[in-house]
């Protein structure tokens, strides 16, 4: 679907805008709203490094991202010196769609906006997202329909797909080190999805 500016729905491509961001206000908001429910179900991290591993990004990008409030990872920030911060696997999933987009031109702004609604969705919704983007708007595509109806409007010149990514980063994964929040064990070797797994198992 596409928004409008009414805040009524019609069919298409939903475009992701975003306004300018108010330091204050997020950093407040992000301490309020905790972390996301399948972190809170899985409690696994993974330190800076691993991260940067598995997103294909340098460790000085993900640093700035983290102090400017672009990707902050959602398990553990740093306080201080000395403090090892830990990113979420969703965390690592939406730093290498944010490499994808700077590596092909797309403006800070709608990058923020396309994070913000990644953080939102549901992990079954992520899964048959594609974000498209002309370069001057991120949209969010739903079905093959969608994307080529914005293909064929001249607006979609580039596509990423998230459930492609999300396997991508979940392979990477299974061949580093995650860590346990709770306990600080070092999983090698880990797949995220074989942990949550059995974590709902013992669960159940």
């Amino acid at each position: 679907m596409r928004s409008t500016g009414d805040g009524t729905a019609v069919g298409g491509p939903v475009p992701l805008h975003r306004s300018a961001p108010d330091p204050t206000r997020r950093h407040a908001a992000a301490a309020q709203a905790g972390p996301p429910p399948e972190q809170s179900e899985e409690r696994i991290g993974y330190r800076g490094p691993t991260a940067c591993a598995a997103a294909g990004i340098t460790y000085r990008q993900l640093d700035y991202w983290a102090r400017t409030g672009l990707v902050e990872p959602s398990v553990r920030p740093a306080h201080g010196s000395g403090t090892q911060r830990l990113y979420s696997f969703r965390d690592v999933v939406v730093l290498k769609i944010v490499k994808r987009f700077l590596d092909t031109g797309v403006s800070l702004q709608n990058i923020r906006a396309a994070v913000q609604h990644l953080r939102t969705r549901e992990r079954a919704d992520l899964a048959q997202m594609t974000l498209m983007s002309d370069g001057a708007t991120v949209y969010e595509c739903g079905s093959p329909d969608e994307v080529v109806d914005l293909l064929q409007g001249g607006q979609g010149i580039f596509g990423i797909a998230v459930g492609v990514v999300w396997r991508d980063v979940e392979e990477a994964l299974s061949q580093l080190h995650g860590e346990r929040v709770d306990t600080g064990e070092t999983l090698v070797g880990h797949n995220p999805s074989d942990e949550l797994a059995r974590r709902r198992n013992r669960a159940g």
